[in-house]
């Protein structure tokens, strides 16, 4: 069943739900009003009852007879009966039996009261009453209910068949309502399964509506825009792993077999071919672990926490002066709290630290200050050429000079993706000696 269908029968539902609440409500009322009309009828004939008798017999004064006061008379669609007193319970071959209630109201015991009765296979509705100003005389009006049936089963008739069309035409309508209303999602519908069977992720989306259904389209065109850039940018970097694995592992693969023909070992180039092996599987373990911090170092971070970040940079700068070749490190760093994950943090002041020592001269001096919530660190190596300082923190990005020495160009992009992932900034500035490159994160307010 398609969602169109779905749409008008679930309207057609609610439309015939709501007819027939409101034929629920209407029968009863209007048979209510029928009857409270026959009834108020009833009661003014017994109001002029006394009248009514006297005119009854007067007409058989003047026209010689005796007054059957006692049979019912009909006046129009009323039937009058008026029985004198005193009067018995029992049968009344004139009209329905007298009942020991009636003797009772005759008697001012029992209110009057209403009935519903048949009489000659005829519905009636009867009222007794006490004729008024009168002692002991019982009034018995009755008025037939076939009018009231007629008007109550022709009602409920057209309530029955107002509520069944009225469903059907909402049904109906609503149906052809949704074909319209639906058609975003229609269009919806056919991109996800044109994206499906074609993984054309640049497939548009004409939806420009400001309702929901508008915003689920530009949401899933947004959506599928990042997702395209997404694998895009793993297409990319899988290319460019590639290419950058494919280096050392031909170099390393080239002196291995160079070991395995000949003397092998006992070759007196042996021990210079064992250790271009090794500085080659260093460097892919270098590659192969930058990589992995790239996956690990995404969007989403493990863990965050309220971090000082200038104890972190304080403890990057400990264990960098150790090294035998470190350089001159001065800091200034002022307390700062971010935050951030720390591990990811430390690696990415770590991988700005290792960049300023690969550069640096011997016995250089790298500045690195820390203070509202921007960390900079300043070499005095050869620097960075302004043609490459859009690119410097790009993924396998090596300039000129940097494509001579070790390194695969994910550190500085490690940092990048670190930093953005926390809400925070990157960028390189060329001095006139060295390079200055910093990071900012949002501070942690009080």
């Amino acid at each position: 069943m398609t969602l169109r269908t779905r749409v008008g029968l679930a309207g057609g539902a609610v439309v015939l739900l709501a007819l027939a609440v409101a034929s629920l409500v209407i029968y009863p009322t209007v048979q209510g009003n029928l009857l409270r009309d026959i009834d108020d009828s009833l009661v003014q004939a017994v109001a002029q009852s006394p009248t009514t008798a006297r005119q009854l017999k007067q007409k058989y004064v003047d026209s010689g007879g005796i007054a059957p006061i006692e049979s019912p008379v009909k006046i129009g669609s009323t039937m009058v009966q008026i029985l004198s007193p005193p009067v018995f319970a029992g049968p009344n071959s004139a009209f329905i039996d007298v009942t020991d209630q009636d003797v009772d109201v005759a008697d001012g015991i029992e209110p009057a009261y209403f009935q519903d009765i048949n009489y000659g296979s005829v519905g009636y509705r009867v009222y007794t009453a006490p004729m008024p100003g009168t002692r002991g005389v019982l009034v018995r009006v009755a008025r037939p209910l076939d009018d009231q049936t007629a008007v109550v089963t022709a009602l409920a008739a057209l309530l029955i068949g107002l509520t069944l069309a009225g469903g059907l035409v909402a049904a109906l309508g609503a149906r052809l309502a949704a074909r319209r209303v639906l058609r975003p999602v229609g269009v919806l519908t056919d991109a996800v399964e044109h994206v499906t069977v074609t993984q054309d992720l640049k497939a548009r989306i004409d939806l420009t509506g400001r309702d929901e259904i508008g915003r689920l389209g530009r949401s899933f065109a947004t959506m599928m825009t990042a997702l395209d850039a997404s694998v895009h940018a793993q297409r990319q970097l899988v290319a460019d792993a590639s290419h950058e694995l494919r280096t050392p592992l031909t170099s390393l693969t080239t002196n291995l077999e160079l070991l395995a023909d000949g003397d092998g070992l006992r070759d007196p180039e042996a021990p210079v071919l064992v250790r271009e092996a090794i500085n080659q599987a260093h460097e892919l373990r270098s590659l192969v672990n930058n990589l992995i911090d790239l996956a690990r170092y995404g969007k989403d971070t493990a863990r965050t926490e309220d971090t000082r970040l200038d104890l972190v940079a304080e403890t990057v700068i400990t264990k960098a002066t150790t090294r035998a070749s470190a350089p001159r490190f001065e800091s200034a760093l002022s307390p700062c709290l971010v935050h951030v994950d720390p591990d990811a943090i430390e690696r990415a002041i770590g991988n700005l630290v290792d960049n300023a020592v690969k550069w640096s001269p011997p016995g250089g001096r790298v500045l690195i200050t820390v203070a509202g919530g921007e960390f900079t660190i300043t070499d005095e190596g050869p620097g960075i050429a302004m043609q490459d300082v859009p690119f410097v923190f790009d993924r396998f990005y090596r300039s000129a000079q940097a494509r001579s020495m070790p390194g695969s160009g994910l550190g500085l992009a490690i940092v990048r993706q670190v930093v953005e992932t926390h809400g925070g900034k990157v960028a390189a500035e060329p001095l006139g000696r060295g390079v200055r490159m910093r990071f900012s994160l949002p501070l942690v307010r009080d």
